[in-house]
């Protein structure tokens, strides 16, 4: 199994997710106070790699549509994920 390195940057975001009903695009900003296009950016990484399912299905995460998505973390990764944070 790989050992998963996240950013400070994608640690915050990941953290603003609520596990148990997932977060809007903006929730996570809000929590975050990380500028829109580096937050699309991030999660955008995020999903790329599975770390973070979108709903609805979102190819690409930009500024225009990842505020009303709903970003949940991928439960697959989460003990892995959980384990990442605590090492930083």
């Amino acid at each position: 199994m790989k050992e998963i390195k996240l950013s400070g940057r994608e640690m915050a975001v990941l953290r603003a997710i609520d596990y148990a009903v997932g977060s809007s695009g903006e929730e996570i900003r809000e929590r975050t106070q990380i500028e829109a296009d580096d937050v699309a950016a991030i999660l955008n990484g995020l999903c790329d790699v599975g770390y973070v399912e979108v709903l609805p299905i979102i190819n690409l995460v930009t500024v225009g549509n990842y505020a009303d998505a709903k970003f949940e973390v991928n439960p697959s990764y989460w003990q892995q994920l959980k384990e990442a944070m605590r090492r930083r």
